[in-house]
């Protein structure tokens, strides 16, 4: 692997955690963490080849120091506020931390000798679409802001790369599966706590369509990118999602693996939502371009999280910490940040 010094802002988040844990199984990698964890960091790993920057994003100075002192080639930027009603909680803090920051992190990365700097959009800047093949080339119809801002800042990371700085964009789905520092706020996770620990599914609407991505697809895929070399690709958008289904699909997946694996009935309560998003994304570029292979699908998350809901790894999942948005309720004097 060529990239022997990288920075993940956002490393201590559902994603996040997973990649370090995977990545450090690689000995010629040394990560930086640079995460002000707003959702806990009791479950980082500790390592001798994994450092740990306890900071906020919109602290540029004490970014810039992280990037020097451990001479960063390549930064993945995962950290943000992320979705719809959290970043809605306190939308003018999560404007400054998704939107107004991003361009002074591209440039201190640029001007500090970062080779490479990976940005993780999102497909929900499609906002609403019925076609059925949702390319990088689609027009972006955000719905919300979260979506918005998240698409406002790829071209801002485009201004600035040239032969020297390379970056990449990856929009990817809804990630789902078991990590170390789980989210019972994402679709498929939802639903398979309910099923497994409350006998039934709830399903808002059902109808909308949603790409799907299990997250150790994600991992393997930011792993892939690291050791990439980006010279043709420089600029280039990615789709990153496995399988486009409906809510009630997804839904009746998990009723079926409950019923085959547990010979337990689980009943679907379908209740109005006025969440409208629905897309489905084609990804055919980053499996021509890239030539990267998914290998697990919605119904592997399921089963996973069922194995640690069975085995006690996973307990009190419907406590509130569980959940983005119920923790910054608690707790929102955490995105209050002063220079």
């Amino acid at each position: 692997m060529k990239s022997k010094n990288i920075l993940i802002t956002g490393g201590s988040g559902y994603v996040g955690t997973s990649l370090c844990i995977k990545l450090l199984k690689n000995n010629k990698v040394n990560i930086v963490n640079y995460d002000i964890s707003l959702f806990g960091d009791e479950h980082l790993p500790k390592h001798e080849r994994y450092k740990y920057i306890k900071n906020d994003l919109r602290n540029i100075h004490e970014f810039k120091k992280a990037i020097n002192l451990n001479n960063i080639d390549t930064v993945l930027h995962l950290a943000c506020i992320s979705n719809d009603p959290t970043f809605e909680l306190k939308s003018d803090i999560s404007k400054i931390i998704n939107y107004d920051c991003f361009e002074d992190l591209v440039k201190i990365s640029k001007e500090n000798n970062v080779k490479k700097f990976i940005y993780a959009s999102t497909c929900s800047v499609y906002g609403v679409s019925s076609s059925p093949d949702v390319t990088e080339e689609h027009p972006l119809v955000p719905m919300t802001d979260y979506n918005k801002y998240k698409a406002l800042c790829e071209p801002i990371l485009k201004k600035y790369l040239d032969d020297s700085f390379h970056g990449l964009i990856i929009r990817p789905a809804t990630v789902c599966g078991f990590s170390e520092k789980m989210r019972f706020d994402l679709t498929v996770n939802i639903l398979t706590n309910f099923a497994f620990n409350k006998g039934f599914i709830k399903v808002f609407g059902g109808e909308q369509r949603r790409p799907n991505i299990h997250i150790d697809d994600m991992c393997k895929l930011y792993i892939q990118l690291f050791s990439t070399n980006f010279k043709n690709i420089n600029g280039e958008i990615f789709n990153v999602g496995q399988e486009n289904l409906k809510i009630i699909e997804i839904a009746k997946k998990i009723k079926k693996i409950m019923k085959d694996d547990f010979n337990k009935e689980i009943d679907l309560k379908i209740e109005h939502s006025d969440d409208k998003r629905s897309y489905q994304i084609n990804s055919d570029k980053i499996q021509k371009v890239l030539n990267f292979k998914f290998s697990k699908k919605v119904e592997d998350a399921v089963r996973d999280l069922l194995k640690n809901f069975q085995n006690g790894n996973l307990k009190n999942t419907f406590d509130p910490k569980w959940q983005n948005i119920q923790v910054l309720k608690n707790n929102l004097s955490l995105l209050n940040y002063s220079k």
